[in-house]
């Protein structure tokens, strides 16, 4: 199959930078924060919650950070791996933890104003319990690991710039400097692999995506095959095509969380290789970034194959 690389280079810079700044930014702020002394005195906010883990007090800054910016919060971590502050496991369940404060910013910037009006109360209300129940279930697992893994680490955010009052402009320039190196790197292999996962998608790849066979399956009625294969590329047109036809009654609300279920679990794989792989594996490097992106989803899945096997035993 012929590849049309102009095409693919300007899709990757309208997909790829404002990912890009996202990262320059939440580095910097990250930095700024840590040379002004902020996420020492914050860090306590979120202690409660690591009490019951063996993860440093390192990880509860950075998690703190997380609540703002994924990104940032995953530079973070690197940093105090570079440090020797974080082992490979802690970096690994560390990561994954700062990936649950998104579900909870999705509520309030997606669910609700999107998700519930489309797809009514009880179907949009279900939605937005899966990913509560999703987050609860990975941080008690991450809890769980920690015990039975890990000897408990003391270490804490570097102290860097704490010991002295300096002006938000020295800040942004001591973090420019610290951060600039790590930012190319980052932006380096970002664009490399989403060019990577661009060219596989126009080559046919992701086709192993289908859903069509699972029509039968699962007994979804044939006319809801569009919004179940428009959900996998593409969550929000998948729920605006589905919430008309939930509203006209041509699927039950138990059909329609089902179709929401299947549709998840080919979403979530096509969403991690083409979103989450590139992201990770630039900050954490290969082996890390996809351990990392394969624990998390892996767990993820696991809650929405429960939840659609439940649905299936209801709807039999």
């Amino acid at each position: 199959m012929e590849i049309n690389i102009l095409e693919i280079f300007f899709r990757v810079v309208d997909f790829a930078v404002p990912i890009i700044i996202m990262i320059f930014l939440g580095l910097i702020g990250a930095g700024i924060l840590i040379e002004m002394g902020f996420m020492q005195r914050f860090s306590g906010i979120v202690k409660p919650l690591f009490s019951h883990t063996n993860l440093p007090d390192s990880c509860a800054a950075t998690f703190l950070v997380a609540l703002g910016s994924t990104v940032a919060a995953n530079s973070m971590v690197v940093k105090l791996k570079e440090d020797q502050c974080l082992q490979n496991r802690e970096v690994v369940l560390c990561a994954a933890l700062n990936s649950t404060p998104a579900y909870f910013r999705e509520i309030l910037t997606y669910q609700i104003p999107i998700v519930i009006p489309a797809l009514g109360l009880i179907v949009g209300g279900f939605y937005v319990m899966v990913f509560i129940i999703t987050a609860i279930v990975k941080i008690s697992l991450i809890i769980l690991l920690s015990r039975l893994f890990l000897k408990k680490n003391k270490c804490n955010v570097p102290e860097d710039g704490n010991s002295e009052k300096i002006s938000l402009k020295t800040a942004f320039r001591r973090a420019l400097k610290r951060e600039k190196k790590l930012f190319f790197k980052i932006a380096t292999i970002y664009l490399a692999m989403t060019t990577l996962v661009f060219a596989l998608q126009d080559m046919g790849v992701f086709e192993i995506f289908s859903v069509l066979p699972l029509v039968d399956i699962f007994g979804i009625p044939p006319e809801s095959i569009v919004p179940l294969t428009s959900y996998v590329v593409s969550p929000i047109l998948g729920i605006s095509l589905l919430g008309p036809m939930i509203h006209e009654g041509t699927i039950t609300a138990i059909q329609a969380m089902i179709i929401l279920m299947v549709g998840s679990m080919f979403m979530i794989p096509f969403f991690g290789i083409k979103s989450l792989l590139p992201r990770y594996v630039s900050i954490f490097g290969p082996k890390t970034g996809i351990t990392i992106v394969s624990f998390s989803l892996s767990m993820t899945m696991g809650v929405r194959l429960t939840i659609l096997i439940v649905l299936l035993l209801i709807a039999s």
